[in-house]
């Protein structure tokens, strides 16, 4: 099943000695891919080059930013290959982002379309 990391920067509930034990991101990497697990990531820009786009009674609004008004924003995700979300849960919490950051962890769901990796 596919599920996507999102990686979350910003988060200060965490120590010098929790960012000090955190693997590097080349071993999760060797790891990930050892399994078969990693499927793609993409690092985004940072939150000030974000836009958010929506439309309220036909008129196109872009506002500055991210869409939420948070110290903590989405700095990138990362699309995965695990058999359970217990399995997905491990991924995440053996990537470094984990230790000085957050990692959500969701389920893909692609609407019926194609999945990258699937046939």
């Amino acid at each position: 099943m596919k599920y996507v990391m999102m990686i979350i920067h910003g988060d200060d509930e965490h120590s010098a000695a929790d960012e000090a034990n955190a693997p590097t991101m080349d071993s999760w990497f060797e790891f990930a891919r050892g399994r078969g697990a990693y499927d793609l990531g993409v690092r985004l820009d940072e939150r000030e080059a974000a836009r958010t786009v929506r439309v309220r009674d036909g008129a196109t609004l872009v506002t500055d930013g991210p869409f939420a008004e948070t110290r903590e924003w989405i700095a990138g995700f990362a699309l995965i290959e695990a058999a359970s979300l217990e399995d997905a849960i491990d991924l995440a919490r053996r990537n470094p982002a984990a230790h000085g950051g957050r990692v959500e962890v969701r389920p893909v769901h692609s609407f019926g379309g194609p999945i990258i990796g699937e046939d």
